[in-house]
């Protein structure tokens, strides 16, 4: 409820109006099912007008795609394929109409694939998601390179067979930029040249959400824990190779 009431809060509206693009769900149903969970919490607990554009849409009705981004205070993606999203927004040229609304100063925001996609890259586990296997390695994806950093989300959980930290220190090896992790139950906010970490608490109570920055320089690893004090930071700094 924090996340989402900061997201709320940063429209600068007090009823702003909600736009989700599930596109990272493969099957039309579970769009649809995530939908009417997000409209009883944006709609019905939090007063926005909500709206949702689904990938068939995005494909048959650009128009409508234009016309509801240009509606739209908030947009949000859900989580699911990373990569799938990716490439049905290039191949469709949503790509470039996300890029507008992101200079017109829309909230762009989403969590897992939804948290990705503003990167320049991420790590992903899309092949777990497409193949129906947990053993399927994590992969690296170029996103829309909105913010120039490797991006991380889930960086608390472990997979069955790969450590989502142990992906990102050796995916950063071969990487000029910082990787930034974010753990369940937290948010990275950026508003033009600061940004901050916020969070919420965790169902059990007991989890202490964190966001990690993280870089190889001079042949070491390097990696630090972001302040969680609410208070907003040079951006500059941290995608930075420096402490």
């Amino acid at each position: 409820e924090e996340i989402d009431k900061e997201i709320i809060y940063l429209t600068n509206k007090e009823n702003p109006n909600f736009l989700l693009i599930a596109h990272s769900q493969l099957q039309p149903e579970f769009e649809e099912k995530y939908f009417e969970t997000m409209k009883k919490i944006y709609g019905e607990k939090f007063g926005c007008a909500c709206r949702f554009l689904t990938r068939n849409e995005l494909i048959t009705n650009f128009q409508k795609a234009i016309d509801d981004v240009a509606w739209a205070d908030i947009i949000y993606e859900g989580g699911g394929d990373t990569q799938g999203m990716l490439e049905l927004w290039r191949k469709t040229g949503f790509d470039k109409v996300l890029c507008d609304a992101w200079h017109n100063g829309k909230v762009m925001c989403g969590v897992s694939a939804g948290a990705n996609c503003w990167f320049k890259s991420c790590s992903s586990d899309s092949l777990k998601i497409q193949l129906n296997d947990n053993s399927a390695p994590m992969i690296v994806l170029n996103g829309l390179n909105f913010i120039p950093a490797f991006f991380t989300p889930h960086c608390n959980e472990k997979g069955r067979h790969t450590n989502r930290m142990r992906h990102m220190k050796s995916s950063l090896k071969k990487s000029d930029t910082v990787g930034i992790g974010i753990s369940n139950c937290a948010a990275l906010v950026i508003v033009d040249n600061e940004y901050k970490l916020t969070t919420s608490q965790s169902a059990d109570k007991k989890f202490k959400p964190y966001g990690i920055k993280a870089f190889w320089k001079n042949g070491r690893y390097h990696k630090e824990y972001l302040m969680n004090d609410n208070k907003y930071r040079n951006i500059e700094k941290l995608l930075r190779k420096e402490g």
